[in-house]
C-alpha cells in the first residue's frame, strides 16, 4: 500500500473541520452527531474516525486555527517598537472577532461551547485551556505597554490583560446574541470610560 504523504493528510482533516463547522454553524453544536459530520465530510466512518474521535476533538481542532490568528495578531503588535496605544490593540484584536463572526464563521460556534462548558467538564476544561492562552496574550501585550509608558509602573499588567480579555468576550456575546453594536462603537466607548474623571484621557482610535 503506497504511503499516504503529509499533504493529504492535512487535506483530508482540513476537510473534516470544514465540514464540522458547517454543520455547528447550521444546527447548533448539541444537535450534531459526529454520522452528522461524517455524512458532510462525505468519509467513511473508518476515515474519518483517523483523524477524530469525538466532537470534542473538533471543537479542539476548529478553535486551535483561530486561536492562531488571535495569537499572529497578539504577536505581531507585540513586535512593533513603540507599542501601538492599548486602544489600537483591542481594536486589531476585535477586528479578528468581526473576520469570523459572518453566518459561517467560527465565532458564533464558541458561544455555543460556552453553554455546553457549563455542565459539561470536558468542555469546561477545554474552553479553561483555550481561553486562559488568549488572556496570556492580553496580559503579555498589557506588559508590554507598561514597559513603554502607556500604564503606569504600579499598575498590575495581570489586571489589565484580565479587563481586555473580558472587553473581547464581552464584544463576542453582544455580537452574537444582540447585535446593534459595531466595532468603532465599541472602541468609542472603551475610549470614553478610560478617560472618565481624567483629563489625560487616552487618544483616539480611527477605525474602519
Amino acid at each position: 500500500m503506497p504511503r499516504v504523504s503529509e499533504a493529504h493528510l492535512a487535506a483530508r482533516r482540513e476537510q473534516i473541520i470544514d465540514a464540522a463547522t458547517r454543520c455547528f454553524l447550521r444546527n447548533g453544536f448539541h444537535q450534531t452527531s459526529m454520522q452528522d459530520v461524517i455524512k458532510e465530510a462525505g468519509l467513511s466512518v473508518g476515515a474519518f474516525y483517523r483523524y477524530f474521535d469525538s466532537k470534542g476533538a473538533l471543537i479542539k481542532a476548529i478553535a486551535g486555527e483561530k486561536i492562531s490568528i488571535v495569537q499572529a495578531t497578539a504577536d505581531h503588535l507585540l513586535a512593533q517598537d513603540p507599542a501601538p496605544p492599548l486602544l489600537v490593540v483591542i481594536d486589531d484584536l476585535l477586528r479578528q472577532i468581526d473576520a469570523n463572526l459572518t453566518d459561517d464563521g467560527t465565532v458564533r460556534i464558541a458561544v455555543q461551547v460556552w453553554g455546553e462548558a457549563v455542565h459539561d467538564p470536558e468542555f469546561a476544561a477545554l474552553v479553561s485551556e483555550i481561553y486562559s492562552r488568549i488572556r496570556r496574550n492580553a496580559v503579555a501585550l498589557a506588559r508590554r505597554a507598561q514597559e513603554d509608558g502607556q500604564l503606569a509602573a504600579d499598575i498590575d499588567p495581570v489586571a489589565i490583560g484580565s479587563a481586555i480579555f473580558g472587553l473581547i468576550q464581552g464584544y463576542i456575546l453582544q455580537r452574537v446574541l444582540i447585535g446593534q453594536i459595531d466595532r468603532e462603537t465599541y472602541v468609542s466607548g472603551i475610549s470614553a470610560l478610560l478617560g472618565a474623571g481624567r483629563d489625560d484621557r487616552p487618544p483616539q482610535v480611527t477605525t474602519g
